[in-house]
């Protein structure tokens, strides 16, 4: 009985989906432009060099330093009789 309930309710809400106008064709307003095709190229070779006195750490692997705070060891290591 609950299924058969259950159908005719989603039935009818289908129904009443589809059944409603819903005006879907909305003309758009277009704007036409033109395109220009250029063929120049400007190089431009400036280099700025700056001097820069500060210390970086270079590391020779990728994430070492989350690496090492994963692998970590407790004071006391737990034995297993």
């Amino acid at each position: 009985m609950k299924a058969i309930l259950a159908l005719i309710v989603i039935l009818f809400f289908g129904v009443t989906a589809i059944a409603q106008n819903v005006k879907t064709d909305t003309k758009v307003a277009t704007i036409e432009m033109s395109v220009v095709l250029s063929t120049e190229v400007k190089v431009e070779k400036k280099i700025e060099t700056t001097i820069d006195n500060t210390v970086a750490r270079v590391y020779k692997f990728k994430n070492t330093r989350v690496k090492k705070a994963l692998v970590f060891e407790t004071k006391t290591a737990a034995k297993i009789a």
